[in-house]
């Protein structure tokens, strides 16, 4: 249920109203805009009179959230969430974050100077993959705890914040220090790990699923939001379809769908999308064309020889030729890079 409140009416007057909810052991989440203030109940709200509620003077208009979703559905905030970790690294309200490194973290040598490289070129964040979901039990499975240690010493050359992926709520105490989590697509409803992902105050970069449809992927980000973490991001990297000619099908028309449905950000993971390096520059041009806030790019100093997915990694050199193309479209698009 969302109640909008007059534009008029002062913190005391919100107070009192909102015991009125918690005595009837609803949350009442508040969201405070330019002309009006928003507070969203979260919980059984069948005991609540609507009637009551619409005859007070402070109240402007009731309605029922009708989506199973509710923190993170746009009726219950209605303006875009922007995940702000500072010196310009931002994603969403108009801000293209662009996240990119290599798959897999490999040695201290490799991550560090692609660091180097990618945020040469423009890049605001750096990826590195250190706890490795591979289909096959003998591919490489990641340097784990070592992986993570590189990825703070490439930090702390290139200054770029660093996301990567976990793989189990046991592993939470080594990423204390990491500044963007990422839930890959196998772990997308793996609802234990997403509870405890939303007991932290640290942003998750959410992927969507191998085949979940996007209100599973909502939902899964409702488990992070409901446990008190509201710095959720959606990543949109393909999903499996009959196609085999590409890695999965990039549902590209998943990124405007979502910005009516959710205020959360949206970006882009064409390398997995595809799995052919040749397809990730047109398919980040057209992410940006449908209105994502930003992309997750797989670059790699020596692809042929990567230790996984280096079909689908650009060199730093392509990489910088992507920046430049985005940098010549994002004012088209309302964007800043």
């Amino acid at each position: 249920m969302i109640i909008v409140l007059k534009s008029n009416v002062t913190e005391i007057q919100i107070d009192e109203f909102s015991r009125y909810f918690t005595a009837h052991n609803v949350r009442v989440n508040k969201w405070v805009g330019d002309h009006s203030t928003v507070l969203g109940l979260l919980g059984d709200t069948g005991n609540i009179d609507i009637d009551y509620i619409q005859q007070q003077e402070i109240v402007e208009r009731v309605q029922r959230v009708s989506k199973p979703y509710k923190k993170g559905s746009r009726e219950f905030h209605p303006t875009d969430t922007v995940i702000d970790l500072g010196n310009g690294c931002r994603i969403g309200g108009g801000a293209f974050g662009v996240i990119a490194g290599p798959c897999s973290v490999e040695s201290e040598e490799q991550i560090v100077q692609l660091a180097k490289d990618v945020k040469a070129s423009g890049a605001t964040f750096l990826r590195g993959g250190a706890f490795k979901p591979r289909t096959s039990p003998y591919a490489f499975q990641g340097l784990r705890a070592s992986g993570i240690e590189l990825l703070h010493q490439a930090r702390q050359v290139s200054g770029l914040p660093i996301v990567t992926e976990i793989m189990s709520a046991a592993h939470l105490v080594m990423f204390e220090d990491v500044d963007v989590i990422q839930v890959g697509a196998r772990n997308m409803q793996n609802f234990e790990l997403l509870k405890e992902l939303g007991k932290i105050d640290k942003p998750i970069l959410l992927k969507r699923g191998l085949s979940s449809t996007i209100e599973e992927w909502l939902m899964s980000a409702e488990y992070i939001m409901a446990g008190g973490n509201e710095k959720v991001i959606l990543c949109e990297r393909g999903i499996r379809t009959f196609e085999t000619m590409t890695r999965n099908t990039l549902d590209l028309a998943a990124i405007p769908l979502l910005k009516e449905l959710t205020h959360l950000p949206v970006v882009v993971d064409p390398s997995h999308a595809t799995g052919k390096s040749s397809l990730v520059p047109p398919l980040c041009m057209a992410a940006m064309a449908a209105g994502a806030d930003g992309l997750i790019v797989e670059v790699h100093n020596d692809p042929p020889h990567a230790m996984s997915d280096g079909a689908q990694s650009l060199t730093p050199s392509q990489f910088a030729d992507v920046m430049k193309q985005l940098r010549t479209i994002a004012p088209v698009f309302g964007k800043e890079l």
